[in-house]
């Protein structure tokens, strides 16, 4: 109770009590007039008028806290896990972060990181396929209002980097891309000051962070972006960690995000033709061949098209997401590492994902609960006994997990992050957890008057380019 409320609760048993006691001694009459009825109902309203009063007087000191610009009361019930909203029960109510972003003119190399060798490779070629996070993330942080243009007052720096592009373009081999990445490090005063603690990179693809093979020698300690927990990479060492790194979601085509009229609409489930569904290449993966094999012996419930993804006969998008959308459940089997685009894509044309990859990671865990809008199956026991369980879904199950998808698919979609729910609102909210008050590293070393030495006991702001890495 406020300590208005206590107060106006004061006044009205002190009134109370003065209305209902005995009327006073006789001989007393001459000093107080007794109390009538016109005096009850006076003292009734100037209680209720007490009352109205304070409370207008505890709503002017509300904490400032429930009035940031970052608390979406209106925001959707992302958490489903229990009756709380986004992004509260997760994150907290405000986001407080600055990050600087590096510009290409500022380092050599950089341009090189993101257009190639010749400086070719465009941001619109880079932008199309699975890969278009390394590109949206950074033109997003360029109009983020989280953007500082002060490297002192920055909490985190951003390195923009399309290498995966680039490399699948032929505009940087590996040994390029490795050397350039040494080169621009090596010209980051800040980085060698927090031994790369606070700088983000992005790796959008199964490979990781090993598209640059040196990664474990010069950003072990950096905040990683990627899709990818790459947990048995074939490399057998992973460069994701589950502490520093953050799981991101796959680039969905935007004409299947965007608002309004997307390139198609969900099938009602009455008319979509098949239970399950699998689209893509086998790979010599073994669940994928499973699958496979799977539609061959039961291709009235499972389809699994020998799909053309390059050459004349290449699948269109609007093709590939007809098919997408005329099954039930959407099959995302392990391929060359343990992510797959499928998962995102099936929530926007509205069928069930069902992972088949043990490995696994999804982003975003603090608020949704993926129980409750997908299915993870064993890939241990693909087969017969996979069709008849979800066949034994009724639709009316169906629907609801795929009504419970439509609350949370906007954090699978690159927008501003000044949107309620968006992926990059939801990366914002994972980075602002990464951030420290106080940085340190084996290299950097502090004076008795807080000033930040090297080894040579030079000041911060003197140290000299480039700077010494591990």
């Amino acid at each position: 109770m406020s300590v208005s409320s206590l107060y106006t609760l004061s006044i009205t048993i002190s009134i109370t009590r003065a209305t209902n006691r005995d009327p006073m001694p006789a001989h007393h009459n001459h000093h107080q007039p007794p109390c009538t009825r016109t005096h009850q109902i006076t003292a009734l309203l100037l209680v209720a008028g007490t009352f109205f009063i304070t409370r207008l007087f505890d709503q002017s000191f509300v904490p400032c806290t429930n009035l940031s610009a970052d608390h979406h009361r209106a925001s959707p019930n992302l958490f489903l896990g229990g009756p709380h909203s986004w992004p509260e029960t997760g994150y907290g109510s405000q986001i407080s972060l600055k990050i600087y972003v590096y510009d290409p003119n500022e380092i050599d190399g950089l341009k090189e990181l993101m257009y190639g060798r010749d400086g070719k490779i465009t941001e619109d070629a880079c932008l199309k396929g699975q890969w278009g996070t390394q590109v949206k993330i950074h033109k997003l942080l360029l109009q983020s209002k989280y953007r500082t243009r002060k490297k002192e007052e920055a909490d985190l720096f951003f390195v923009p980097s399309y290498v995966k592009c680039a490399r699948m373009m032929g505009g940087l081999n590996d040994k390029e891309i490795n050397q350039t990445y040494v080169k621009v490090i090596s010209q980051m005063p800040y980085f060698r000051l927090s031994g790369g603690r606070n700088h983000i990179f992005v790796f959008p693809s199964g490979a990781g962070a090993h598209l640059f093979k040196s990664w474990a020698t010069y950003i072990n300690r950096s905040i990683i972006l990627t899709p990818e927990g790459d947990r048995t990479d074939k490399r057998d060492t992973s460069a994701f960690n589950t502490w520093k790194d953050i799981i991101i979601p796959g680039n969905v085509d935007d004409g299947m995000t965007k608002t309004g009229a997307t390139v198609l609409q969900p099938l009602p489930l009455s008319k979509r033709k098949y239970l399950a569904n699998y689209l893509g290449r086998a790979q010599g993966k073994a669940g994928r061949l499973q699958l496979i094999e799977l539609s061959k012996q039961l291709p009235d419930k499972l389809e699994c098209p020998d799909l053309k993804f390059s050459g004349s006969n290449k699948l269109g998008r609007k093709e590939y997401f007809e098919h997408l959308r005329n099954a039930k459940f959407c099959l995302a089997p392990r391929g060359e590492s343990s992510w797959t685009l499928r998962f995102y894509e099936s929530y926007f044309v509205e069928c069930v994902p069902v992972i088949l990859s043990d490995q696994t990671e999804l982003p975003f865990q603090n608020v949704i609960d993926y129980s409750q809008i997908s299915i993870k199956w064993p890939s241990s026991r693909i087969g017969p006994q996979l069709l008849q369980y979800l066949e034994s879904i009724t639709d009316e199950e169906i629907e609801a997990i795929i009504s419970r998808g439509r609350k949370v698919r906007c954090l699978f979609v690159y927008s501003s992050d000044s949107e309620p729910c968006s992926a990059m609102r939801g990366i914002m909210w994972e980075l602002q957890r990464k951030v420290r008050q106080f940085h340190q590293s084996a290299e950097t070393f502090w004076l008795h008057n807080g000033s930040i030495v090297n080894r040579n006991l030079v000041e911060f702001s003197k140290w000299e380019l480039p700077v010494p890495l591990p």
